[in-house]
């Protein structure tokens, strides 16, 4: 068996990067066994069409914590990230058009064309929205409480819930809503205006299987504003080079630190001894000790596909089978001859440089959802469309652009027993016409595309059900029961394994916080040879 390393880690994604710099800098022995020829998971950067250049699943910076750019020196390994002069640009129905950030008063603005109201709600809405996000984040940095710690669960418990049970009324239901409601229940309490309503309500189904009006959906809303770019809470931005450059910078930092990165490296099981991992076995045959194994895969693939079943206790196995996963996600990334011409605003300006959501109305959101569980997919789809080459010219040749389209709702297996490799370009053609119903000249400027289905994004990321998020971020699956009660401190079912991904607390999005508050607890049982 080769090596005795003091961890080693199933998946170099960037939550596995950021676990394993954490581990090395505090001087433990650390390997990274990596399935693609490159590091990065889903935040990677690739040419898909001959001069033009895009991140390929990821596709904007956000949820990435300034603690964890700050600790592994992203800046001074070449990180850039470019604040977006404005969050949203969303066409309407009836040829109009509402821009969102960029200042209150300009969203206030914008929000007049719909609705007084609205726009002088706007405040109090950010402010009450912004408490809340607070203690999101505070909770984000945490490790949720294990019940079967009994009392230090319940102190802990209490402790990260303090903000709350101390804060006033207004917050305390607040909290409620954004973590029980619907997202259009929600909304429809604060706003009248269906543009309004339908760009912050897109954040509720983003990388969400689900309507608008499914119970919960209010949190996804609120995981989506809790991050910041350049200090700038809430905002939304674009790494230079893509999100790659994210990740690349992060191996910098790893091997500055002496992690041992193995590329083109998958992982076929676990090894396991006497019910505790002590390491793996890579598909080329090559068994790999260690002293800890750390997953940074879907929960659903650990358990499901690499872990031996007569090693899992049958209840805990039972309950992982049915960790639900699938994002209703299509991605596509599009090389473009020129800019995207919108009926409603055909010049060029800051919208191309936002969030292009096609989406008008949350009952719009709604049947894409109830399309996707009847058909198989959105007869009319959501699609997010990002042009990051209009603030980055290294991506795409003088003149010319790239366009990441991020689409919803795709469900994760098609009714009947197609195959989505059946589908790819027919789903592909409906999304660039979904575009094209708002900007004409869209689909004669496509040059080229690369088209990733649910199916897709399993095959070549490990994303099970296409799942961006490694898992459905509802309540029943967050917190500490992100994967299972019982595991929601990042240690796993066996002795010395543990969870690094985003199928741990906090949950998904390119954060580096599910990585970073598994190395603290990794280290914690380091010290201690009677932990975990």
């Amino acid at each position: 068996m080769a090596g005795n390393y003091d961890a080693v880690l199933i998946g170099g994604g960037h939550n596995g990067l950021v676990c394993a710099y954490y581990l090395a800098r505090a001087g433990l022995s650390v390997r990274i066994c990596e399935r693609r020829d490159v590091v990065g998971g889903a935040a990677v950067t690739e040419e898909f069409h001959p001069g033009f250049r895009n991140s390929v699943a990821s596709y904007t910076v956000s949820l990435l914590n300034p603690v964890v750019i700050r600790d592994m020196g992203l800046e001074a390994l070449g990180l850039k990230v470019i604040n977006r002069p404005v969050s949203n640009f969303l066409p309407t129905e009836d040829g109009r058009y509402l821009k969102a950030g960029g200042g209150l008063e300009q969203t206030q603005a914008e929000f007049r064309k719909f609705s007084n109201a609205d726009a002088d709600r706007l405040p109090a809405y950010y402010e009450r929205l912004e408490a809340v996000a607070d203690v999101l984040r505070n909770i984000s940095l945490q490790t949720p409480p294990n019940p079967k710690r009994g009392l230090s669960a319940a102190l802990s418990a209490a402790s990260q819930l303090w903000p709350v049970a101390r804060g006033d009324f207004q917050l305390h239901q607040d909290v409620l809503d954004l973590f029980t409601k619907n997202a259009r229940t929600f909304l429809d309490a604060w706003f009248d205006s269906d543009p309004v309503k339908a760009v912050f309500g897109f954040d509720a189904v983003v990388g969400n299987y689900a309507s608008p009006d499914t119970p919960g959906s209010a949190y996804v809303l609120l995981h989506h504003v809790f991050g910041e770019v350049n200090g700038v809470k809430g905002a939304w931005g674009h790494a230079v080079g893509g999100m790659g450059a994210i990740t690349q910078a992060m191996r910098k930092a790893c091997e500055a630190a002496g992690v041992e990165i193995t590329t083109d490296a998958p992982v076929k099981s676990l090894l396991v001894d006497d019910g505790e991992a002590v390491g793996v076995l890579l598909e080329n045959g090559e068994e790999i000790a260690a002293k800890r194994v750390v997953s940074n895969v879907n929960p659903k693939l650990l358990y499901g596909r690499l872990t031996p079943a007569d090693a899992l206790d049958p209840e805990f196995k039972r309950r992982m089978d049915g960790w639900r996963c699938g994002s209703g996600t299509l991605r596509m990334n599009v090389a473009l001859s020129e800019l995207p011409k919108f009926t409603c605003l055909p010049e060029a300006g800051e919208h191309h440089q936002s969030g292009i959501i096609i989406a008008p109305t949350l009952d719009y959101m709604d049947r894409a959802f109830t399309d996707a569980k009847q058909y198989g997919w959105s007869r009319k789809p959501i699609v997010e469309m990002l042009i990051p080459s209009t603030v980055d010219d290294s991506l795409a040749p003088p003149g010319q652009h790239v366009a990441s389209l991020f689409c919803q709702q795709f469900a994760p297996e098609l009714p009947d027993g197609k195959s989505w490799a059946d589908y790819r370009e027919q789903v592909a053609d409906l999304a660039i016409e979904t575009v094209n119903e708002y900007a004409p000249n869209f689909k004669s400027s496509v040059l080229g595309r690369m088209v990733l289905t649910p199916q897709d994004l399993e095959d070549k990321f490990g994303l099970i059900g296409g799942d961006i998020m490694h898992g459905a971020m509802t309540l029943d699956q967050m917190w500490a029961a992100r994967p299972a009660l019982g595991h929601g401190d990042y240690r796993g079912a066996l002795k010395r394994l543990y969870h690094c991904g985003a199928g741990a607390h906090p949950g998904g999005g390119v954060t580096g916080l599910p990585g970073r508050n598994a190395a603290r607890e990794i280290l914690k049982d380091a010290r201690n040879p009677l932990a975990a």
